[in-house]
């Protein structure tokens, strides 16, 4: 599925092979920031993003200048009810970028994607101390749910 959204002079697409190495640093910043250490490598990157069928689904945040931030989808589902969703796994966008709308249009095309897959849920977790992050969830639509660690979903329409 080959999806592009864009917005002002910043393109949401779908990841590329070409962009393996700045999202492997970009996955490595984030890790970093929760006091983790990446074990990434490309070719787990090429098994699990780029592989036929892809694990996860990926998109990135490019502009002319190149990459600003990812998404990262893990499929989920509720069984018993019949209903696809999509988690998402990361938001990120680089420190400098931050407060410029980005990370909002990552959540946008994400939605758009959940939508074109037919998935009647899009879930995000936070750090239990990430109140920024809990608030932009909650301002985007997404309601919080009552679980530790903080949970949000948005319901979509099926």
């Amino acid at each position: 599925m080959e999806n592009t959204f864009e917005t002002s002079s910043v393109l949401i697409r779908e990841a590329q092979p070409q962009d393996t190495d700045e999202i492997l640093r970009m996955v490595a910043r984030l890790a970093a920031h929760h006091g983790d250490t990446s074990t990434l490598s490309a070719e787990t990157l090429a098994r699990d993003v780029f592989a036929d069928p892809a694990w996860l689904t990926l998109l990135v945040a490019e502009a002319p200048s190149g990459l600003l931030g990812y998404a990262a989808l893990c499929r989920q589902a509720q069984l018993q009810f019949g209903a696809r969703g999509l988690d998402i796994h990361h938001l990120f966008t680089k420190a400098e970028c931050r407060g410029l709308g980005i990370g909002t249009s990552l959540v946008r095309a994400c939605i758009s994607t959940s939508k074109a897959l037919s998935c009647r849920f899009l879930s995000v977790g936070t750090h239990p101390e990430n109140l920024k992050a809990q608030a932009f969830y909650s301002a985007l639509g997404f309601e919080r749910r009552d679980c530790f660690p903080p949970r949000f979903v948005m319901r979509l329409e099926a």
